[in-house]
């Protein structure tokens, strides 16, 4: 057949279906994953590995409704990693010209000290801040930025160093080429408006908002404790169909960015923002479903969560945390996982400890929710779901846990 094999796969399963690909090499990452109209993902595999029995294994990680299947495309384009090879390529041949023009001499130290990853925002570069260090470059100056532009396709260029301690997690970005530092950012069809400056966006979050797009939230009342600049709220919104969204935000940055956001994606007239500490939060019985999306740990947000919910039908607390697996040769018992359903690339050393993070947090929120009620509730582990991972043993998670409130027979059981 012509053009490239890909597995085609439901919206919500494409990332647990990528690990697996990737784990088992199967991975075909000359070309990038492509969204379809008929909401489903493709994912380039590499023929001569691929086997019949593994269509059968990725089918029983999915619901019976959801879509596996092969299909053949010539539409597919290029991985970031091809075109970032290329766009290095470009980038070399520029600087030796620039090098020569000015008499220096080109050199291998000079080509390890140019840019080899960088975060693309529109015609927007933002590079950090370990690169072009060497004495050469203050020599040339200015000329230098425009022509670095010119060899990775941007108009604009940025450097950032260490994200500030100030409570808003304010980046330390400094300008180097443009009259702005606005930048677009698309995912999932949603416009993610911020200003680099003063704002941070995780393009690894992109698996998490995939999936909260996913939900179906019609009918809802959604909290969004830590709403930034809508990297949540908005999924909610405008795919996820929720009524309303309450967004609590106290950078007042990400507060202008996020009221940017809502009136350009056509979404503000469904959602109210709380601009202040969410501690402070006067709301209480109104959310069927919180977010709970702050790392390393969203826990001082547990109390107000527990408030939030309805009083007499309860709902969904999605709580991130980042989790430290045991080190290499560490015992572990995995004989209750169970709960934890986030996909076949991860370790089943890593996964007991989500677990047993999972359970001893629901065991906490239940607690809580009785102290804040006067009556016992029942919080069980819907889903676990692996975001991402900062180093060898640090994982973002997302813990889905079901808060119920039992009626009197219930309480004596």
């Amino acid at each position: 057949m012509d053009g490239v094999p890909c597995l085609c796969v439901s919206q919500c399963y494409a990332q647990r279906c990528r690990e697996y690909l990737r784990s088992q090499c199967m991975l075909d990452q000359r070309f990038t994953f492509q969204k379809g109209n008929d909401g489903t993902v493709a994912l380039p595999i590499l023929s001569s590995c691929w086997t019949q029995p593994d269509l059968q294994t990725l089918t029983k990680l999915m619901a019976s409704d959801g879509i596996c299947e092969i299909r053949w495309t010539q539409t597919l384009l290029q991985s970031k990693h091809v075109k970032g090879r290329m766009r290095g390529d470009k980038l070399v041949r520029f600087i030796q010209e620039l090098l020569e023009s000015h008499e220096e001499d080109w050199t291998e130290e000079l080509r390890h000290d140019l840019p080899h990853n960088y975060q693309c925002h529109g015609d927007l570069v933002l590079l950090a801040d370990h690169c072009f260090s060497l004495p050469v470059w203050k020599k040339i100056g200015q000329d230098l930025w425009p022509v670095v532009a010119k060899g990775l396709g941007a108009k604009r260029l940025a450097t950032m160093s260490r994200v500030s301690r100030d409570g808003f997690r304010t980046p330390s970005v400094t300008m180097l080429l443009g009259d702005h530092s606005w930048v677009t950012h698309v995912d999932n069809g949603i416009r993610y408006n911020f200003d680099v400056t003063k704002s941070m966006f995780s393009a690894g979050n992109i698996t998490e908002k995939l999936r909260v797009a996913a939900f179906d939230c019609e009918g809802e009342t959604v909290v969004d404790l830590y709403a930034g600049i809508g990297y949540f709220t908005l999924p909610y919104l405008v795919h996820a169909g929720a009524s309303h969204v309450h967004a609590c935000e106290w950078n007042p940055d990400a507060v202008t960015a996020l009221r940017r956001n809502l009136l350009e994606n056509n979404v503000d007239d469904r959602c109210t923002i709380h601009h202040r500490d969410n501690r402070t939060l006067q709301l209480c019985n109104l959310a069927d479903r919180v977010n709970l999306g702050l790392i390393p740990s969203s826990e001082e947000g547990w109390p107000i969560a527990c408030r939030l919910l309805r009083r007499t039908t309860g709902g969904i607390l999605h709580i991130h945390h980042n989790i430290t697996s045991p080190s290499q040769g560490s015992p572990v018992d995995t004989s209750h996982l169970h709960a934890v359903s986030q996909g076949p690339a991860a370790k089943r050393g890593d996964r007991e400890v989500w677990q047993a993070w999972a359970d001893d947090t629901a065991c906490c929120i239940a607690r809580m929710l009785k102290d804040s009620s006067g009556r016992s509730w029942r919080s069980s582990v819907r889903h676990i779901e692996h975001v991402k991972s900062y180093a060898p043993r640090i994982h973002h998670i997302v813990l889905d846990l079901e808060c119920r409130p039992l009626n009197s027979a219930q309480s004596l059981n």
